[in-house]
């Protein structure tokens, strides 16, 4: 793969081939003529993406059925739960995303674990105290799954976990890992000591972990914060893209059907969309 070659020097458009001097300024650019970009054909020899390779009734479902092929040794991904978590400020409507780890998989929907107290998307999701920021619960995850060339797109609503149901997943973190969630103090800016030239706000950090360290000296069961846990996404609307040559993907994509008419309107389970999206 390369990027489109800087045309003019005032672009820094960066590829990853040809070679610059450590102390050049000048931006990489790939040597002669603008590249192509890559295909995508791994599907083209079956026939690609069909309705009918899907789930007919249930997105989660059918993510299933995709993750349980990205975690085979032989797709060669090392960490298919990785995915990206994206939030929206309000009312600024500032979006803010991240990479993050999905830990679980039910079927109400999708889980991940982290600091709600301080964080970027604790201020997204649940708003601040001085109301500067609202609250939006809508949340989007993207797993992108390259050597399949695969991704997932979910759209829905967040909401923390109950606290008993968090504790089952920190009880199998690492001891160190409990201990950072009590230290961390996510996006909180750290100081850096000014009688040390050297540190620039680590060592702020590395104290407040000796300080639980030392809190929990000898304990055993750590207990959670109350300010971390889980939050799960439940889906709204889920897409299944499988990547396809000229860029002519196929795209498929479950929405949540609401209303008088729906099954869940009357107690039963989520009833889906399924329809195919244009690239």
């Amino acid at each position: 793969m390369a990027l489109h070659p800087p045309q003019e020097a005032a672009k820094l458009i960066f590829a990853p081939t040809g070679t610059a001097g450590a102390d050049s300024p000048a931006p990489l650019a790939v040597p002669g003529p603008a590249r192509q970009a890559g295909q995508f054909l791994k599907a083209e020899q079956t026939g690609g993406l069909r309705r009918q390779d899907l789930d007919s009734e249930d997105p989660i479902k059918q993510f299933h059925a995709w993750f349980r092929g990205a975690s085979q040794p032989e797709a060669g991904i090392a960490h298919p739960e990785t995915c990206t978590l994206s939030t929206a400020q309000l009312p600024s409507g500032r979006v803010s995303s991240r990479i993050v780890y999905m830990k679980e998989l039910d079927p109400t929907g999708f889980v991940i674990y982290s600091n709600f107290g301080t964080s970027g998307k604790a201020r997204d999701l649940f708003g601040t105290a001085d109301e500067s920021s609202t609250g939006n619960p809508w949340a989007s995850l993207v797993f992108w799954w390259e050597p399949l060339e695969r991704q997932v797109r979910v759209e829905g609503r967040a909401s923390r976990l109950e606290p008993a149901e968090s504790r089952l997943y920190f009880d199998t973190r690492v001891r160190g890992s409990r201990i950072g969630a009590w230290a961390s103090r996510q996006s909180a800016v750290l100081a850096p000591d000014f009688m040390n030239s050297q540190d620039d706000g680590r060592a702020q950090l590395n104290g407040w972990v000796r300080e639980e360290e030392a809190r929990f000296e000898g304990q055993d069961q750590i207990p959670v914060p109350e300010f971390w846990g889980g939050l799960r996404i439940v889906p709204e609307r889920v897409e299944f893209w499988q990547g396809r040559q000229n860029r002519l993907h196929d795209r498929f994509v479950y929405d949540r059907l609401h209303g008088a008419g729906s099954d869940e309107a009357q107690g039963g389970e989520p009833t889906w969309s399924l329809e195919r999206l244009s690239p």
